[in-house]
């Protein structure tokens, strides 16, 4: 909940402006107060009239006015907040932000801050992906901005792909995890696989796949956020170790398996790790070498561990919960159903990772959340979002179940 924090809300001109209207809604539901700047632009799309009846606030955007300088001056307005809200950052303001203007209201309000900034993109899909937007954005998370979104899907100007703004009950949660200081994992442990394995042919070649880790690694720093200590088991990946972390690095299968039983009492394991199903029955001691005229070696296969099935196996040592990842390139939901029962796991996320998604080695993922009560299809979201909002269930996971056990 967010009871107490003060939220400025600073809509700029899109139309992805009418979400804002319901993003002011669910925040005052959760017990914050919002005070909204509205750009010029803005106007154009919601009413001043609209966004105080909601917030019960005065709205601004005239930096020059006197009764608003005399009352609020933009150097305060710009302090007297625990976090700034832009939604939707057009390319505009995202391009104003990144270059330190301050030609109007909200750009000055943003310049002068020295409190946290949220950003909800929002624009056309060739303006997301221009070089201009990507290096604006890049900017400002080297200073610190934090980013939610955009998602992928269609848009009002008949174009589909990344640049829709999140949607509000997604922003809330990204302004709960900034600002809430409650770690409802305190006191859990948890566990994470991520990236590939590689199972040697020979002391040069192997068997692998094109995870990157980004999905694991990102898992594993949402899980730690929430105040969980997190023992990450790593295939090999060049994506930086997550903060908080404890990371244990590994090659092979077996490698990874030790890993995990060896991180001791768990809570909570996720499995994202893209685990090769085979490896070589008998690795050659030296470098296979090719011979002229001879036929390719035969490769002889022998089945690696099941690392999700062995976690899941019901015993005094299982984990409370234990959630598989299902990466698939055809009937994504009905493979990922039944995995779930064959390897006995409490969750299943699936996701799709044929070639035209780009999900492998990509930083956008689609997700079907598989668990006992169904299929919850989740919207296309960046990995880092994906892992906050798979960590957020989680932890209302072992709520509900606290709840659940003290009823007894």
């Amino acid at each position: 909940m967010l009871h107490g924090k003060r939220i400025l809300l600073i809509v700029a001109g899109g139309i992805a402006a009418f979400k804002s209207l319901e993003l002011i809604r669910r925040l005052r539901e959760r017990g914050a107060s919002v005070r909204c700047v509205l750009t010029d632009a803005g106007a154009k799309f919601v009413t001043p009239l609209s966004l105080q009846a909601l917030s019960e606030d005065k709205v601004y955007g005239d930096m020059f006015s006197l009764t608003d300088e005399s009352e609020m001056g933009h150097i305060q307005l710009s302090r007297d907040a625990d976090l700034l809200v832009v939604a939707p950052a057009t390319a505009n303001i995202l391009a104003r932000m990144a270059g330190g203007l301050a030609d109007d209201l909200a750009a000055t309000v943003l310049l002068a801050t020295d409190k946290p900034v949220l950003a909800a993109p929002a624009m056309n899909v060739r303006m997301w992906t221009h070089a201009a937007t990507v290096a604006n954005v890049e900017t400002l998370k080297k200073r610190g901005v934090t980013f939610i979104g955009p998602n992928d899907g269609a848009m009002a100007c008949n174009e589909h792909g990344p640049g829709r703004m999140s949607e509000p009950e997604e922003i809330v949660a990204a302004i709960e995890a900034m600002l809430v200081r409650e770690r409802p994992l305190k006191g859990k442990r948890a566990l994470v696989t991520s990236g590939p394995t590689r199972e040697a042919l020979d002391p040069v070649r192997y068997i692998s796949n094109h995870s990157s880790g980004k999905q694991g690694h990102a898992i594993a720093a949402a899980l730690a956020e929430l105040g969980a200590e997190v023992t990450l088991v790593s295939g090999p990946v060049s994506v930086p170790d997550p903060r908080g972390v404890k990371v244990a690095r590994v090659e092979s299968a077996d490698q990874m398996l030790a890993a995990c039983l060896a991180a001791g009492s768990i809570d909570v394991a996720v499995c994202a790790a893209a685990v090769a199903d085979w490896k070589a029955a008998n690795p050659a001691a030296g470098k296979i070498k090719k011979k002229a005229g001879a036929a390719p070696p035969a490769l002889e296969l022998a089945p690696n561990p099941d690392i999700l099935a062995t976690l899941a196996k019901r015993g005094p040592k299982r984990p409370a919960l234990v959630v598989g990842f299902a990466a698939e390139t055809d009937n994504l939901v009905a493979n990922a159903v039944d995995k779930r029962t064959r390897k006995g796991c409490d969750w299943i996320v699936a996701n799709d990772v044929s070639p035209a998604t780009g999900t492998f080695g990509g930083d956008r993922n689609t997700v079907h959340l598989v668990t006992s009560r169904g299929v919850e299809s989740w919207p296309p979201l960046g990995k880092t979002d994906v892992a906050t909002r798979l960590a957020a269930r989680v932890a209302l996971h072992f709520a509900e179940a606290g709840k659940a056990a003290a009823a007894e």
